[in-house]
């Protein structure tokens, strides 16, 4: 039977289905990454990006169909984390844009949000590249609205996002040579076929191919936020439905069919929220938030006996722990309150300062010479951990500064850090550095006398003179750019291309670095990671200081993981 319009409960079904397939896909697009290195987190970023807008999402009552992509957009806006995180975040801006005010999404509504998605997606993108998931979504966008001048029915609509998805995710390679020689589609296109994969199956109520998205049947909840969180009411009159509900279906009937997994998990959506019902025929795992736990069991009895039932009074819940934090309150209030107060009166008395610093870095050391260099926030993260949108926002509204500097220090947070830029009020300026020691050069390029424009223009041009070179180890076997690489190899990267492999570390710093110093090179600074002690990395430094004397050698303690040096050469 056609379906031509989606409420809001099953559209907020549909979201929450597309998010728990990308978590549990996240690995294996995260391993689509074309260089073999430990940083490679397409998956991991898209995941978080969503699950942060799943959260937004379970802390409201299901509503119509545009307030629930409303919820889901600001809940990724504010959890975007790298490049594919951001832009999975602006598609489903996109969502929101078309769907203001609508209680349903029909055909023309669908294509509209796919068409907005694909439009804001790729203004959030200076240099849009073909071959990745902008492509996918843009082509996606035009094939389903192709399609819409013959039907209305959204079920086949959805039928061509996955069917034109696939194909155009398949061409990929074709499009960025490094893809082909890599032998990969494009991670990020992949991460967004698993979530429409995910997003379509619960609008059919059918299972999802494991042979094309692996783990959908694995018998886990969805992490932490959406299961339990208790937390999260500040008084009774917050908590709508009193009793949280868990059990297993731990013997389902022998004719269950997935159909009835789905039916199950819409009743529990009408009569309670933070509804998790995820597993395979052969178990099934339930989390609801209800007023009627009865109900609730006797629904999912039609499908087989119940194990492990466990019934939490959160109002009961709530008043202890309200009762514990005010005796701790009052024990600390009068301290707490005369320091708060002296603090706000000192901040208040204190004009901003013109300009102000934020770094994105990773590892004790480097967060130290950042602050050595009048940086005055640090935000963890780096190759291994992208902050998200919000976590840069926070940073920047922090400083007591008018205008405020951020450096990236990684082509992967550039973009995010331009979108927090863009929600504050502050003047902010984001500095192109792509790595640590272009972010150090920039800060030591910062003078307090200049202007912004001036400030910002040295910056940059000081960042543009740093070449880096980084040392870690390949994740697995893969062929690339004519090496062939084996698990456990040592590689050398200059600017993030492939320059060195080989089986010792020292060796590769010599080859590297021999691709890098020229005749006008003067400085080459070294980073030693945490997996370094210092003796081998002043070794080191001995071999490399004979080896260039006409450059001035320096080594700092960086402590940053997986990369065993970081090393610039000016």
């Amino acid at each position: 039977m056609p379906i031509q319009t989606i409420d809001g409960l099953t559209l907020k079904e549909m979201f929450m289905s597309g998010a728990a397939l990308l978590e549990q896909n996240r690995q294996a697009v995260d391993a689509l990454n074309v260089f073999p290195v430990p940083d490679g987190d397409t998956g991991t970023n898209m995941s978080q990006t969503i699950m942060s807008a799943m959260k937004e999402l379970g802390m409201k009552a299901p509503s119509g169909a545009g307030d629930v992509c409303a919820a889901v957009a600001k809940g990724a806006l504010k959890g975007a984390r790298g490049n594919s995180g951001v832009i999975l975040s602006q598609i489903l801006r996109g969502f929101a844009k078309s769907l203001e005010g609508s209680d349903l999404m029909d055909a023309k509504l669908l294509t509209l949000a796919l068409k907005l998605g694909a439009e804001t997606a790729y203004k959030a993108v200076m240099k849009p590249k073909e071959g990745t998931i902008l492509t996918v979504i843009r082509v996606i966008s035009e094939e389903v609205e192709r399609a819409s001048h013959d039907t209305d029915d959204i079920a086949a609509l959805m039928d061509v996002v996955i069917e034109k998805g696939d194909a155009i995710l398949r061409q990929t390679p074709d499009m960025l040579p490094v893809l082909k020689q890599a032998g990969v589609v494009d991670s990020g296109g992949k991460g967004l076929m698993v979530f429409f994969t995910g997003f379509r199956a619960a609008l059919l109520g059918e299972p999802v191919d494991t042979a094309e998205t692996k783990a959908i049947t694995t018998p886990q909840p969805l992490p932490g936020d959406y299961v339990d969180d208790h937390t999260v009411f500040t008084s009774l009159e917050e908590i709508t439905y009193a009793y949280c509900t868990e059990f297993i279906v731990s013997h389902p009937r022998p004719d269950m069919k997935d159909s009835e997994v789905a039916r199950l998990r819409r009743r529990l959506e009408r009569i309670g929220d933070c509804v998790v019902v995820v597993g395979d025929l052969e178990i099934v795992k339930v989390h609801v938030h209800t007023n009627e736990p009865g109900k609730a069991i006797q629904m999912a009895l039609e499908l087989g006996e119940l194990d492990r039932i466990k019934i939490d009074n959160m109002l009961e819940e709530f008043r202890e722990r309200q009762e514990k934090a005010k005796a701790d309150a009052d024990a600390r209030a009068a301290a707490e309150a005369e320091a708060r107060a002296a603090a706000e009166a000192a901040k208040a008395n204190e004009p901003p300062k013109p300009f102000g610093m934020v770094a994105v870095a990773l590892g004790e050391g480097i967060s130290a010479i950042f602050t050595d260099l009048g940086v005055d926030k640090i935000v963890d993260g780096g190759q291994t951990m992208n902050p998200s949108t919000d976590d840069l926002l926070s940073a920047i509204d922090s400083i007591n500064a008018e205008s405020v500097f951020v450096l990236p220090n990684n082509s992967n947070i550039i973009l995010a850090a331009q979108q927090a830029a863009e929600l504050t009020e502050k003047t902010v300026y984001v500095v192109p550095t792509k790595s640590v020691p272009m972010g150090i050069s920039a800060a030591v390029a910062f003078m307090g006398d200049a202007t912004g424009e001036e400030n910002f223009a040295a910056m940059t041009e000081a960042a543009s003179n740093v070449h880096t070179a980084s040392v870690t180890y390949a994740i697995r076997d893969t062929s690339f750019d004519g090496y062939e690489i084996h698990e456990g190899n040592i590689m050398g990267l200059i600017d993030n291309k492939l320059s060195a492999v080989g089986d010792d570390v020292n060796a590769i710093v010599g080859e590297t670095l021999d691709s890098m110093v020229t005749d006008e090179s003067e400085l080459i600074t070294v980073y030693y990671g945490q997996d370094i002690e210092e003796e081998a990395a002043n070794k080191l430094i001995g071999e490399l200081e004979e080896k260039y004397p006409d450059c001035d050698v320096s080594v700092y303690k960086g402590g940053q993981p997986l990369y065993y040096y970081i090393i610039s050469v000016e």
